[in-house]
């Protein structure tokens, strides 16, 4: 039998006041990247949210992130996402934009050296091209903005951006991505050096998710009903 859509939105909002007694309410991370899921997962613990990763989006259709900003292609992965899955769908894009390569590699970060690349080949690749720049002239940043969506509607969008230097080769054995060779001088270490908690009170991404999971839990406080608002 087929729902109106009122009734199911409203079956769905009900479902959400339940979820805290029924362990947890489903979030839909739309991203294959388990680093991505496990700091999302970290950020959520002891709230009423429960991350749903990679398995929940595995078989479905990629959207093409052709988008010329990170927030294009953030907005892009949640309304797709929404429209396929039942739940509230959380989409990131980030990425790593240098100074002295014009922002490059910024919105194509993760497809750095083609689909087949890995995270040292796409390093390898950065260092590659910055070989020749000065240490002072190395500057750069990462920058994050995520969106909310459901049913085809983006609710919210949260930005972070960190500030920071590509080193001269890569350091540390954590994190994913490019941290290796994102330095931070105000901890005088790469991104990769630090322990999560570390990485997560400074990143981009940690910023944007501070302020995601705050709008998350306001969001059960407030019965499910949402508008769409823009966060800084």
């Amino acid at each position: 039998m087929n729902i109106p859509g009122s009734l199911a939105a409203r079956d769905e909002e009900e479902r959400e006041r339940e979820a805290p007694r029924t362990g947890g309410v489903p979030l839909v991370l739309a991203t294959r990247n388990p680093g991505k899921v496990r700091e999302l997962a970290a950020r959520l613990e002891g709230t009423p949210w429960r991350v749903l990763g990679p398995e929940v989006i595995e078989d479905l259709p990629v959207p093409v992130e052709d988008g010329a900003t990170f927030e294009a292609n953030a907005r892009k992965k949640a309304i797709h996402y929404s429209r396929l899955v039942d739940h509230l769908v959380l989409a990131d894009d980030s990425g790593l934009e240098i100074d002295a390569l014009d922002g490059w590699p910024g919105v194509r970060s993760a497809r750095v050296g083609g689909p087949g690349a890995t995270d040292e080949d796409r390093i390898r690749l950065v260092l590659a091209r910055m070989e020749d720049v000065p240490w002072e002239q190395r500057n750069a940043r990462f920058r994050c903005v995520l969106a909310i969506a459901r049913r085809g509607e983006v609710l919210a969008t949260f930005d972070g951006v960190v500030e920071g230097k590509i080193a001269l080769e890569p350091e540390g054995g954590g994190g994913f991505g490019y941290d290796p060779i994102f330095f931070y001088p105000q901890m005088n270490r790469t991104f990769a050096e630090m322990t999560p908690a570390e990485k997560d009170s400074v990143s981009h991404r940690g910023q944007a998710l501070d302020r995601a999971v705050g709008w998350l839990v306001d969001l059960l406080e407030r019965g499910g009903a949402a508008g769409p608002r823009r966060e800084k």
